[in-house]
């Protein structure tokens, strides 16, 4: 056949594939999403997420040694409470003493170039289980704010590198901005949860925190799974109101949603690879229907051509003892 154009040509080696590659995958990309709770001695398995554990801060600080060996630099940290510790405003979330904060100063200590990213949001330590403060069973998003405020400016001055909102109140952003600034955290970073869905892939996340909400759901603040514009229209209020990252959450349908932040925003766009994501190529693994480590590479991959910077994703340790190899 006389054909000028072969593509294969391109394939026809490692050496050459690997040469003209388009996207790559690192693991300075990577957030690892952990999890700290109350006690000592603790490392509980999360039964919807294998591999994945509920640390007690001696434990958490262990685990970390072999995270940082591994060269990732970042961490997103979870709180898992009692429900003892919690009550309809949250207050557990800005007290001196309370183990997350005290979790964060410790990291920061042992650990000082290790980037923390916080949680900002009601529902680990509510006791309505929501994102916001809860009143005849409505949430008032104005009077979340303040209570946010509170929330991330005890997380800054903890040692919070990265302040991550996740409640997805109108005006967050600006709120927490103007509060971090004017008390002097001018250098504390908010990656925000610009275009978070209401999705069916947070269970395991849940089980993790148990944090379910104890009535209804949350799509009077999480974004309709249907809507794609929208998510622009969240963005830039987010960018206006001084965010220095934009996420989208979940990753994997919403591909599409990375793309389009990454073209209209010049600011880093990150992805939530959450724990449905990552439990149900897991599970697929462990029936033997899929290898487990090549789907696991695809779909990080997958979320770095569709334009996200930072991945937050489980995988981080097991996709660095890959990359690591290489």
């Amino acid at each position: 056949m006389n054909i000028s154009r072969r593509p294969r040509r391109n394939r026809k080696s490692s050496a050459i594939r690997d040469l003209v590659q388009e996207t790559t995958l690192q693991v300075s990309d990577f957030i690892f999403p952990m999890f700290v709770q109350e006690g000592t001695n603790q490392k509980v398995e999360v039964k919807s997420m294998p591999g994945i554990y509920r640390f007690s801060l001696e434990n958490l600080l262990e685990e970390l040694k072999e995270v940082t060996d591994l060269g990732i630099r970042a961490i997103d940290l979870f709180p898992n409470y009692a429900e003892s510790k919690k009550d309809r405003f949250a207050s557990e979330s800005y007290k001196e003493d309370t183990f997350y904060l005290k979790a964060i100063t410790a990291i920061k200590e042992k650990f000082p170039d290790l980037a923390i990213m916080t949680d900002a949001a009601m529902d680990p330590y509510s006791s309505d289980g929501h994102d916001g403060l809860v009143e005849n069973e409505k949430i008032l998003n104005d009077a979340t704010l303040e209570i946010l405020a509170k929330m991330t400016l005890a997380q800054a001055k903890a040692g919070a590198d990265i302040i991550g909102p996740s409640d997805m109140m109108d005006g967050r952003i600006g709120y927490i901005r103007s509060n971090l600034d004017l008390n002097g955290f001018t250098d504390v970073s908010i990656m925000s949860y610009s275009a978070k869905y209401a999705s069916a892939f947070y269970g395991p996340f849940r089980d993790a925190l148990e944090s379910a909400p104890k009535f209804g759901d949350k799509k009077t603040y999480q974004m309709n799974p249907a809507n794609k514009r929208e998510a622009l229209l969240e963005a830039q209020l987010d960018f206006q109101e001084g965010a220095d990252m934009l996420m989208v959450k979940p990753a994997l349908s919403y591909l599409d949603i990375i793309r389009l932040l990454h073209e209209n925003f010049d600011i880093p766009i990150a992805a939530y690879n959450v724990s449905g994501e990552y439990a149900m190529v897991k599970a697929a693994a462990q029936n033997g229907w899929l290898d487990g480590e090549r789907a696991m590479m695809e779909v990080l991959m997958s979320i770095r051509r569709a334009g996200a910077k930072c991945i937050l994703t489980y995988f981080a340790k097991e996709a660095a003892v890959i990359l690591n190899g290489r």
